[in-house]
């Protein structure tokens, strides 16, 4: 390295975080962990994370199931990388005197774990994860305008748009660095103008909040407290930058199940078609029509009828399917296509 290179002044951690996802009485939830600290109220808000240790891992995604097994007590399965974050201000130290940590962000998808309150407004937990400090978190909590199950939310226009609108006139130097105006990113991320809704844009809309001061992290980040409280805060807080991950795992899991069959992840081992069809309308957050879903699971061969039904439907007795292995081997992507995206279109 050349001596005239500038020397960064602090050393630098890797550190591992699962954005656990599963599907809890037909509702998408994140497992949320809690830290208890000496003479402090415990820190909420929180995905599973810890450091990776060389000495004690042999692989990074070896030392994520370490860590999430500690702190959940659960063995995860399917787990796949997303992304490595290394911004400032992702510290509980707002003076970032300590080493600096580059964080990667991974999915893991599990089946649903019994024991837990079938009322999931909010965070519901069992008495394992409760001994552990860590629970279930509808994930509509923290992004309210990314369901659309039951139509446009409400919270767009009463609150996000004219907040947004008023953000638009005011200045900033970084604009000029962007290859998108304010004004583009708005409308493609937001769906406004005719541009029809991306629910794979999880991520971009939380950004694009972060960046008008709407979410509480951007204050956070700042050490600014006072003005957060003053201000138009949406969607459920986390620490650091975990609810951008959790962005961005959703951003990955919406645009996966349309060309791989990762869905079935999240599925018991039997299940009926009614119970496939609303775990899907739940992560993707919109509502599917049940005839066109159901032909695109038989186009796609992707399920078979296990012969057995299920009595707990309250009606007729239903069919039950399992996931049919097979069609890994048959061709390269064997997802629900559930075609263009979004179900609406902004102003």
């Amino acid at each position: 390295m050349s001596d005239s290179m500038p020397r960064s002044s602090h050393s630098i951690e890797i550190g591992l975080n699962a954005a656990i996802i599963a599907i809890h009485d037909l509702m998408p939830v994140s497992l949320e962990i809690h830290l208890s600290c000496e003479q402090e109220p415990p820190i909420l808000g929180l995905l599973p994370y810890g450091p990776f240790d060389p000495g004690q891992h042999r692989t990074l995604e070896a030392g994520l199931r370490a860590w999430v097994e500690q702190q959940t007590a659960l063995n995860l399965g399917y787990v796949e990388q997303l992304y490595s974050f290394g911004d400032r201000g992702r510290a509980f130290d707002a003076a970032q005197s300590g080493p600096h940590e580059v964080s990667i962000g991974y999915l893991a998808l599990t089946h649903r774990q019994e024991g837990v309150s079938t009322d999931l407004n909010s965070c519901e937990t069992n008495e394992a994860l409760a001994a552990l400090g860590a629970q279930w978190c509808n994930w509509y909590d923290y992004f309210p305008w990314e369901d659309w199950r039951e139509g446009r939310p409400a919270l767009l226009d009463s609150q996000i748009l004219p907040a947004l609108q008023t953000w638009l006139d005011t200045a900033d130097p970084e604009d000029a660095h962007r290859s998108l105006s304010r004004e583009e990113r708005l409308r493609l991320f937001f769906g406004m103008d005719g541009t029809p809704w991306d629910e794979e844009r999880v991520l971009e809309r939380y950004e694009l909040l972060y960046e008008a001061g709407l979410v509480a992290e951007f204050y956070a980040d700042r050490g600014n407290s006072q003005q957060a409280e003053a201000s138009v805060l949406l969607g459920r807080a986390m620490q650091m930058d975990h609810r951008r991950i959790l962005a961005t795992a959703i951003s990955r899991l919406r645009g996966k199940i349309k060309y791989r069959p990762i869905v079935f992840e999240l599925m018991p081992e039997t299940f009926t078609l009614t119970q496939l069809q609303a775990s899907v309308e739940a992560i993707s957050g919109r509502h599917l029509h049940k005839q066109n879903f159901r032909r695109l699971v038989e186009q796609g061969q992707l399920v078979e009828p296990t012969g057995a039904h299920s009595t707990t439907t309250g009606g007729r007795p239903a069919a039950l399917f399992r996931f049919r292995r097979d069609v890994l081997a048959e061709r390269p992507a064997p997802g629900l296509k559930l075609g263009g995206r979004g179900n609406g279109s902004g102003r």
